[in-house]
């Protein structure tokens, strides 16, 4: 898509598309999270900067979206950055914050398991909303103003 083009008019990207793509980017992340010491780290910003990476064979998109040929886009019609894609998977990074509390025992554990469970919920509301928003935009893409849509390549 050219740089600069409106995307209102786009077609919102399928479902089992969208949901394959996210599978993808978890089976990265957790396969990066296996290295020792710096892999959850660097499993835990690739979910939150994932769509605004600019590299050739990614093309401002994650992994697994470009796999699924669907990408994310902006309203105004200007190409996805870093921060775009920080305020767009800003919902995700609820149950990220809980990581550096497993190494305390007890207290931690229960914080992190509380905030597991808000980012179970979280993950639920943003399910509902890409299901039954017209454009299949859910709370991180409104907050971003951005929307998922098919792409050909």
């Amino acid at each position: 898509m050219p740089q600069g083009e409106a995307v209102v008019t786009s077609v919102k990207a399928d479902l089992s598309k969208r949901l394959l793509a996210g599978l993808i980017d978890g089976v990265l992340c957790a396969l990066v999270s296996l290295v020792p010491v710096l892999g959850g780290l660097v499993g835990a910003v690739y979910v939150v900067v994932r769509d605004g990476i600019d590299v050739e064979f990614m093309k401002r998109r994650s992994i697994g979206k470009q796999v699924m040929k669907v990408r994310p886009v902006r309203l105004d019609g200007q190409p996805m950055d870093l921060a775009t894609s920080v305020k767009r998977n800003f919902p995700f990074m609820v149950g990220l914050l809980g990581l550096p509390f497993l190494i305390i025992p007890i207290l931690g554990w229960g914080i992190a398991m509380l905030l597991g469970v808000v980012q179970l919920a979280i993950g639920i509301i943003e399910l509902v909303l890409v299901l039954t928003d017209p454009e299949g935009r859910r709370m991180g893409d409104k907050f971003a103003g951005t929307k998922v849509i098919d792409s050909e390549s």
